[in-house]
Parts: structure tokens; C-alpha cells; sequence
């Protein structure tokens, strides 16, 4: 249950407003003056703290400064609750790091709203926060694989940027963004397991060299199956060697039964290896590049995707094209 920590003076006033919380479903504790709040809130460890401001003992003003020194504190929303609205007082509370202001007289309807959009703002920037570090944790994972392969280096950045700019060109909703995010970085996941004799080989491979280096699909998807917050970009590791004419691997699948993620996946991780230098090849033009990948459409690649794939790789070569041009 959210936790909201509750100073006011006013007897009458503070109980309205815990009743008016509490019918909303939220935990609230209610003190009468800052000091006794602030004594209690390491306790609490509350989730939200609403406080008027001219109080005895401790006013708003010193409970938010005092709350901001806390080091568990420092992230809390605070919410100022107030008759004061001349300039000087908004501007300190601001300056002190107040989250919001609500004058009163105020309806219950203006009191939820302002406690449930400072909450919704607290819950969004800790899902950044968390989306941050498994980021950046995925992003070393996936540095660390690379490094075994010679030939691969920044290749999951500009995968990962390249589906990027797909998936957004596709509509994607900005829930499948964040999985395509994860899931292009750790396509590859599986390479883990792969020899680097195999990995660094600059011939062709052999039909048993061949058969180890298709199992980092499975591999890789197994590796994250264990990690319940990875699990959902297993699509992008397992299946973005499939071909729409069901000729790839590992399962054979075919047309729209390869998952959305796989045929994504499949069209941006053939382009970059193909402008890249590779063991087996030198690295190709952009635009012969995407000739292949006009002539793949409808039997590698699947043909909405790659053609609109193709319109954004054409628009960069147009610009920079331009920009030369203009020097």
C-alpha cells in the first residue's frame, strides 16, 4: 500500500485529509507539526510527503529542507499544502525542492489529483532509473561478448540503433521499445558459448563448425530464460536467423510465424554485417547493401519491413550525400 507521511497543525483540516486519503486506498500517517514528521520518517519510509507549511515547532519550509538532507529522502515527492501565495513563498519552496503547490481552499477532486500525479511522476522516474541500470548492465554483457569476436566490434550498438529507428518507423509502442532496446543488445547473448577458434575463423567454416555457431540462437535464449525481466527479448535472440521463406534456422519458421521481433532483428543484423568488414567478406556500400536487401524481400526478409527499412537507410545516404554536397 503507498505510504504518504502527513503534516498539518489544523486538527480539523488533517483529519479531513486523512479520511479523504484513506478512502482512496493509501496508507497515511498524520502528524500536527513538521518536527514529529520528520521524527517519524525514516520509519514510515513514505512514498509521498503532503505538509502545509506554516506550522509550530517545525514549519514546511525546515520539514522539506531537513527531508532533503536525508539520504532517503532526497527522491521523496513532496507536496506543499498552503493559504501562503505571495511570490517569495512559492519561490523558496521551489528553491528547497518542493515537488508541488496546492493553495488552499481546495476540493478532495484537487487534493487526489495532485497526490496521484506526483506519485505516477515518482513511480515513472524510478521505472527510468531501474531501466537505466539493466541497460547499462546488458550493455557491458553484451561489450564483453563482442570483445571474444574480432571482426563484430560496435556491431550491437549499431544493430541496436538501427532497430531503434525501425521499430519506431513501425509504431512500435514505446512498452515494445524498451524490450526491442534489451533485445537488440543481446541478440548475439549466445555467442557466450561459442568457441573463438570457431568465433575468429577467417575461412569458411566446416558443416560442424557451421552447426556450433547456429546454437547461439538457442544458447542465447536460454541464457536469459532464468532472468525474469530479460525474458520478454528472447524473440529478437532466438529466431534472428529466421528467413522468410523458412529456410533459416533454428526452427525453420516461415512468414508471419517468425515473431515480429525475429524479422525485425533479422533485417538490421544482415545489413550491419554486410557494411562491416567480416572474416568471409570486405565490407559492402550502403547502397548495394540495400539492393541485397530489396532483392531478399519476400524470401529472407519480411517485405513491409524491409521495404520501409530501406526508406530510412535511403534518407541517410541522401542526407549525407547533401551535406557533402553542400561543403
Amino acid at each position: 500500500m503507498t505510504r504518504i507521511l502527513l503534516a498539518e497543525d489544523d486538527d480539523a483540516l488533517r483529519r479531513m485529509i486523512r479520511a479523504i486519503l484513506e478512502l482512496d486506498r493509501y496508507e497515511v500517517f498524520a502528524f500536527p507539526n513538521g518536527q514529529l514528521a520528520l521524527q517519524a520518517f525514516e520509519q514510515i519510509n513514505p512514498d509521498l510527503v503532503v505538509s502545509d507549511i506554516s506550522m509550530p515547532i517545525m514549519n514546511g519550509f525546515e520539514l522539506l529542507e531537513a527531508v532533503r538532507k536525508l539520504h532517503s529522502g532526497s527522491v521523496v515527492p513532496f507536496l506543499f499544502l498552503s493559504a501562503l501565495s505571495e511570490h517569495d513563498d512559492v519561490y523558496t519552496a521551489k528553491r528547497l525542492g518542493v515537488d508541488d503547490y496546492l493553495f488552499k481552499p481546495f476540493q478532495p477532486d484537487d487534493l487526489l489529483i495532485a497526490v496521484k500525479a506526483r506519485l505516477e511522476r515518482r513511480r515513472a522516474a524510478e521505472l527510468f532509473d531501474s531501466h537505466q541500470a539493466h541497460l547499462q548492465t546488458i550493455t557491458l554483457l553484451a561489450n564483453v561478448i563482442e570483445a571474444r569476436d574480432a571482426y563484430t566490434r560496435g556491431h550491437v550498438e549499431r544493430v541496436q540503433q538501427a532497430a531503434l529507428e525501425l521499430g519506431r518507423a513501425l509504431n512500435w509502442s514505446p512498452e515494445d521499445m524498451i524490450i526491442l532496446e534489451f533485445g537488440a543488445l543481446l541478440h548475439d547473448v549466445g555467442k557466450i558459448t561459442t568457441p573463438e577458434a570457431v568465433l575468429n575463423k577467417p575461412g569458411q567454416l566446416t558443416p560442424e563448425e557451421i552447426k556450433i555457431m547456429r546454437n547461439h540462437t538457442v544458447a542465447g535464449a536460454h541464457i536469459i530464460e532464468s532472468v525474469p525481466h530479460l525474458r520478454p527479448a528472447r524473440p529478437y535472440i532466438l529466431y534472428h536467423h529466421e528467413r522468410w521463406d523458412g529456410t533459416g534456422y533454428p526452427e525453420g519458421l516461415s512468414g508471419e510465424d517468425i515473431p515480429r521481433e525475429g524479422r525485425l532483428m533479422a533485417i538490421v543484423d544482415v545489413y550491419d554485417a554486410l557494411t562491416s568488414d567480416r572474416p568471409y567478406h570486405k565490407s559492402i556500400p550502403p547502397a548495394e547493401t540495400l539492393n541485397f536487401l530489396r532483392n531478399g524481400s519476400g524470401r529472407h526478409f519480411d517485405p513491409r519491413m524491409v521495404e520501409v527499412f530501406i526508406q530510412i537507410q535511403m534518407k541517410k545516404i541522401q542526407e549525407a550525400q547533401n551535406k557533402t554536397s553542400g561543403q
